[in-house]
């Protein structure tokens, strides 16, 4: 091997937090991590924000637009940021598929379906407002909206203020001449968004609530939320589906000649439920029962080299010159894994949104398939299965870069258990030992960090002191940790550094002249 190789582990939902309330990683016990910050040259780095082309500071990140950052080494404008110059212009207004939705649906009726808050991670409130309003200023007589709930990018028990803005929103807008009303909902993990086909039986759920109007049924959202609540005690991620019904029936089932827009923009919870609205006779991930001729869009592109979904509202961003395909140009042979929840954060979201390879004869892919169990409950998840992968790839001195992902902090985190998220911390501590023996054994050089915390706060901040403790699922503004060990480097402390400062790094040590199109390495030179 003409290289030492490099891997690089990124712990998934691992952020830094001095604070003791809630913090599973300070919780756990992890003494290869705490051994690796102590000893090598390590530094803080942002994931939020700014620094992963979100439109403030108090934008939490996530893991899709936390690993274009890594794997890109730039900043573009993402998710909510895109969607939000796009409205902002009216350019989204201006393009074919909205006009070609509402000319659609003159006769029928357009529906809405996406996560109803303003986590502002999967989808903002604001922008199904700002869609609403236009489809009446553009003639629509009837709007549907199908509202799934958070609880996980939000406070886990907030969907009433959510749902009451809207319907607040829609009853203004509402005359004799337009209707806008809630058709039907459900919690995000038990309906419609699945990621990665880990669970078709969630979307078959949501399709027959959304479109069928096959559930139980209730005379308002807030009833029906107010009832499970009584009912299961569950938190809004995890409510079951519900039907608006008015007068026994339905009030607003999907049929020939509606217009349906997924309104949310990140693309992992998003591109099962627009295949069985894309898919033809052959689609056969279950039974969809009924099939109506509708027209069909995404708020973005989720999946460009799939064609996912066909019609959309806004482009993604056209992110050049990815790590990858610079490694690929000076022969370096790569190596990326995880289990499935994380699987296409290595592949498609680290090329820049892109499925397919740069070069099939110098980068190797390895999916670890996903339990479908609550992550609580096995909170280790695949972390072993992957090292064992991992490590053996690492001896066989076939790869000069090598890149997994440890989905536990982040997974496990979301469910608000703390007890397991300190678990799932500490499986991914036990399989950071195994892979720095397995970089020890081949003189390699290891890099360990995080796409987002998550785990570092599990619960939310007491407005009173006497208040109760409440579960916090969602991501954190804090920073995350960057350690190199193997390598006789410097690295800079500076406040600005986040995860675009990664690619160059990588390629430093390497040996790879960094792009020039990238933010700077994080090694002091």
């Amino acid at each position: 091997m003409s290289k030492r190789p490099v891997v690089l582990v990124v712990m998934d939902g691992i952020g830094i937090s001095d604070n003791e309330f809630g913090n599973a990683v300070k919780a756990a016990y992890k003494p290869t991590l705490d051994e690796l910050w102590a000893n090598c040259p390590h530094t803080e780095i942002k994931a939020h924000g700014l620094a992963v082309g979100l439109p403030s500071d108090g934008d939490m990140g996530n893991s899709e637009v936390g690993h274009n950052a890594l794997g890109c080494g730039q900043i573009y404008s993402q998710g909510a940021k895109l969607v939000n110059e796009n409205i902002e212009t009216g350019e989204i207004f201006k393009t074919e598929t909205w006009e070609a939705l509402v000319n659609n649906c003159k006769e029928g009726t357009m529906h809405f379906l996406g996560l109803l808050s303003d986590g502002n991670v999967h989808s903002h409130i604001n922008h199904l407002k700002a869609l609403i309003k236009r489809a009446k200023e553009d003639g629509v007589k009837e709007v549907r909206i199908h509202a799934l709930l958070d609880g996980r990018d939000v406070p886990e028990t907030s969907a009433l203020t959510y749902v009451d803005d809207i319907e607040a929103y829609m009853a203004d807008l509402n005359d004799d001449n337009f209707h806008a009303c809630i058709a039907s909902g459900g919690g995000r993990m038990t309906i419609t968004m699945d990621r990665y086909e880990a669970n078709w039986a969630m979307v078959e759920q949501g399709w027959h609530v959304h479109v069928l109007g096959e559930g139980r049924e209730f005379a308002s959202a807030r009833e029906a939320i107010e009832t499970y609540r009584n009912e299961t005690g569950v938190v809004d991620q995890d409510l079951p589906g519900f039907v608006i019904a008015k007068d026994g029936k339905p009030v607003g089932t999907i049929e020939d000649g509606d217009s349906v827009v997924l309104f949310n923009f990140r693309g992992d919870r998003a591109q099962e439920i627009s295949l069985a609205f894309d898919g033809d006779d052959s689609f056969d991930k279950f039974d969809r029962v009924r099939m109506p001729k509708v027209m069909y869009a995404g708020m973005l592109q989720y999946d460009a080299d799939l064609n996912i979904p066909h019609n959309f509202l806004t482009y993604p961003p056209k992110i050049k010159y990815t790590l990858t395909e610079e490694l690929c140009k000076h022969g370096i042979r790569e190596y990326a894994i995880s289990e499935t929840q994380k699987y296409g954060h290595v592949t498609y979201f680290w090329n820049g949104n892109r499925s397919e390879k740069f070069d099939e004869k110098l980068e190797d892919y390895v999916e670890i398939t996903s339990d479908v169990v609550p992550f609580e409950q096995r909170p280790w998840m695949k972390s072993a299965e992957i090292t064992d992968v991992l490590c053996a790839a690492i001896e066989s001195g076939n790869y000069d870069f090598l890149r997994t992902n440890y989905p536990n902090g982040d997974m496990v985190g979301h469910t608000g258990n703390f007890e397991a998220t300190v678990i799932g911390v500490e499986s991914v501590d036990l399989q950071l030992a195994r892979v720095k023996k397995a970089v020890d054994a081949v003189n390699g050089i290891l890099i360990v960090t995080a796409d987002h915390g998550n785990a570092d706060e599990m619960y939310e901040k007491k407005k009173k002191e006497d208040a109760p403790v409440k579960s916090k699922t969602s991501h954190t503004l804090n920073k995350v940790p960057f350690i190199v060990y193997g390598a006789d480097v410097e690295l800079k402390q500076d406040e600005d550094l986040g995860l675009s400062n990664v690619a160059a790094t990588v390629a430093d040590l390497l040996e790879v002249a960094p792009n020039e199109h990238w933010n700077t390495s994080i090694i002091k030179k």
